[in-house]
């Protein structure tokens, strides 16, 4: 029976050292998903307010770039976004799973497929499922400086500057709150209506602009050609334009980033409290048999000593 006490005294311990460390680090992931909470919003907020510059002058429509070409031919590019570390719940299969059962995944040929993976936990899965993956980036800093994200973003734009696909679809979460996040696809390029209604969400004031009657936006757009000729364009209008659309792109892949970072911290926060809670259960549950098997001993050594004194 001792041999069994100690085994069970063992266990408790070892639990107990297990809940330190799930302890430790559902504190230091709610410290880190508060600052990644920040930050996400800052930059959603940002964003949006890009997008409503491009929204309040979508009416000038002789001034295109080429981010706004719609191509008929050639394949489609999906950015699939997960996390380099495990230990965050089920945060990176529901991230594939709206990647490979997405309507727009399916319906593409599997030779039309073109996949960059942000993160490593989507590099192993592109890996062990034989998907092939045409760029991937690994160990991104949660610091990330602008230099290394316009260098990110500046690679996944050679794809459409080189005319090698025809769209760019991004699978990232969606940071709702502390304990909700849902994957989300969204078409990155080219840009145009459907693609801004995708990025604004719920922002129902610039989703009427989009939205407005045809009356409407003749009268607009006659009233933007007449005091169009007043703006100054440095160096040129066409290359404003241009630029505009890539600063959204690249503040979009930032948004998508943090939301991640964000998501990501929140789903290991959870997880280690409840693998936390559970090591409490196990504890309890530990200790009662401990209790149990000791307080048997003592009494059948009690037994044992009244059985000898009453033969003596």
């Amino acid at each position: 029976m001792s041999g069994s006490l100690l085994e069970i005294r063992k266990k408790i311990g070892g639990v107990k050292n297990t809940r330190k460390i799930t302890k430790a680090m559902q504190l230091v992931a709610a410290s880190k998903m508060r600052q990644f909470q920040k930050k996400a919003m800052s930059v959603r907020e940002y964003t949006h307010d890009l997008l409503k510059v491009m929204v309040e002058n979508k009416f000038d429509q002789q001034v295109l770039s080429k981010y706004m070409t719609k191509r008929e031919a050639g394949p489609t590019l999906f950015v699939l976004y997960t996390s380099d570390k495990g230990l965050c719940g089920g945060l990176n299969v529901k991230l594939t799973k709206a990647l490979i059962n997405s309507k727009r995944w399916q319906e593409t040929a599997a030779e039309d497929r073109l996949l960059i993976t942000i993160g490593r936990k989507s590099h192993d899965f592109a890996k062990s499922n034989k998907i092939p993956v045409v760029l991937s980036f690994n160990g991104v800093p949660e610091r990330i400086s602008n230099f290394e994200m316009l260098n990110i973003v500046d690679k996944i734009l050679d794809f459409w500057r080189k005319e090698l696909c025809k769209e760019i679809h991004f699978i990232a979460p969606h940071y709702k709150n502390s304990f909700t996040f849902y994957p989300v696809r969204k078409v990155y390029l080219p840009f145009s209506v459907s693609m801004l209604a995708q990025h604004l969400g719920s922002q129902e004031e610039l989703l009427s602009e989009l939205t407005k009657s045809e009356t409407d936006a003749e009268a607009e757009l006659a009233n933007y050609r007449l005091k169009r000729d007043l703006m100054l364009y440095n160096p040129h209008k066409e290359r404003v334009v241009e630029r505009l659309h890539e600063q959204i792109v690249e503040n979009l892949f930032m948004q998508s980033f943090m939301e991640l970072k964000a998501a990501e911290y929140s789903s290991r926060m959870i997880a280690m409290q409840n693998a936390t809670d559970a090591a409490d259960r196990m504890i309890k549950e530990l200790s009662l048999t401990y209790n149990k098997a000791r307080q048997a001993a003592i009494t059948r050594e009690i037994a044992e000593l009244t059985g000898a004194m009453s033969a003596i």
